[in-house]
């Protein structure tokens, strides 16, 4: 797993489309409202599946400091 690394989902951008959802090996995600959600961040192994599979940029691994 990768530590210094963090989920961020900008809801706005979210079309609800769930590629990311599909994609995603440890099932951490899901479509809630027409909108991803992360739902264990304690389980989510920073793959980056999810970010490299949305269309619209919506899901993204950022670097923590």
């Amino acid at each position: 797993m990768v530590k210094n690394k963090e989920l961020v989902i900008i809801e706005k951008w979210c079309k609800g489309c769930g590629i990311c959802v599909e994609f995603c090996p440890v099932k951490v995600l899901e479509l809630k409202n027409g909108k991803v959600r992360l739902i264990d961040a304690d389980e989510c192994t920073k793959c980056g599946l999810c970010e490299l599979r949305c269309p619209d940029f919506a899901i993204y691994l950022e670097v923590k400091e």
